[in-house]
């Protein structure tokens, strides 16, 4: 996986149905910092301009469709510095930790 594609996965990432608010809250928040902080960015190294803000909000509504067209808004211009990339890898483990919460209340 690039530096991109996790950025646009931790982007589209969401806590599944089932877990509890808390843990859900916990996702969101972190998904939603890392949209301001990647909407943030200086024109030229971030989505900050018309045509990628209009790709990122679009991508939270509908991150299939979109998946592709911000791919190329990050590619094209945005700077992956390692606070990015952190707050990426912090939302896909937040992420990862819920769904293991849900399987462990299945299961039990």
């Amino acid at each position: 996986m690039t530096e991109v594609e996790l950025v646009v996965t931790a982007l589209a990432s969401g806590a599944p149905a089932g877990v509890t608010d808390t843990a859900r809250g916990v996702v969101h928040d972190l998904r939603a910092a890392l949209g301001e902080m990647t909407r943030g960015r200086p024109a030229g190294v971030g989505v900050r301009g018309g045509y990628g803000v209009r790709v990122l909000d679009a991508y939270k509504t509908d991150p299939d469709v979109w998946r592709t067209r911000l791919l190329q808004v990050l590619a094209s211009g945005m700077e992956m510095d390692e606070e990015l990339l952190d707050a990426a890898r912090a939302v896909l483990r937040a992420d990862c930790r819920a769904e293991h919460i849900t399987v462990g209340m299945a299961g039990s």
